[in-house]
């Protein structure tokens, strides 16, 4: 086992990387997870902008279920993978930090990467549909499927994860436990306001995945339905009202 050993503040090269990767391996094959740990955390802060060794950190943790510190390295590679332009990468890790540690909150990070796919979407004339994935638990498009019947579908099967939607102008999430919508997250807002948000997106695609934890309760409902109802009567009591007031306004 040749063991990295490099002065601190000194990058680690990538031939030093493949060296650690190597070493952090044969240290879990051996029962040795600490020492495995312990270089890698060492060699990320040395070259904190490594891809590779936080993506092995992050395997790592997960396998001995140190899902602290596995989240923590999702939450880094989002950035390294915006950086990258490599979006699609960023919001699976986004979504994954979500599901190892409920108490995240994922708009910071959502808000992100729409932010850093604008100017994608601004050149991207041809509108071709986004894919969607099929290694989730429910996942669907938008134009056919509405996030209504995808609530529903989620409710009925009493299943504890997250939603996440993608759209051009949106990314947002909703959290729910045991099948009942407890948090929301859409461009930078969460709970109820995020919801409103969200509720009103009709394009793009969706993904629901699963959880072993619960999440937080940001939103505290009895029905599913009753709320999303309620939440459509507000909007649309608000834009009746504000169409009211242009009227009044236009007469004066």
């Amino acid at each position: 086992m040749n063991q990295v050993i490099a002065k601190p503040g000194v990058p680690v090269s990538e031939v030093s990387i493949e060296s650690v990767l190597l070493d952090a391996d044969l240290f879990v094959k051996y029962s040795s997870p600490e020492k495995a740990h312990t270089l890698l955390r060492d060699s990320i802060e040395r070259s904190p902008r490594s891809i590779s060794l936080r993506e092995k950190m992050r395997d790592i943790c997960i396998k001995q279920k140190n899902l602290t510190e596995a989240a923590k390295q999702c939450l880094a590679l989002v950035t390294l993978y915006i950086a990258r332009e490599d979006f699609d990468l960023a919001y699976d890790r986004l979504q994954e930090a979500k599901l190892l540690d409920p108490r995240i909150s994922v708009a910071p990070g959502l808000e992100a990467i729409r932010r850093a796919r604008r100017p994608e979407f601004a050149v991207n004339r041809d509108k071709s549909p986004q894919k969607v994935r099929t290694d989730v638990t429910l996942a669907g498009n938008l134009a056919f499927v509405s996030i209504f019947d995808a609530v529903q579908v989620i409710e009925s099967g009493k299943m504890t994860g997250l939603l996440l939607i993608k759209s051009d102008v949106h990314l947002a999430s909703v959290a729910f436990n045991e099948g009942k919508i407890v948090d929301a997250e859409c461009n930078g807002h969460n709970g109820i306001a995020g919801f409103r948000e969200i509720i009103e997106i009709s394009s793009g695609t969706f993904e629901f995945t699963t959880s072993e934890h619960e999440f937080p309760v940001v939103i505290a409902i009895t029905s599913n339905t009753n709320f999303i109802l309620d939440v459509l009567t507000d909007l649309d009591n608000e834009r009746a009202e504000k169409q009211g007031l242009r009227n009044v306004g236009g007469e004066m």
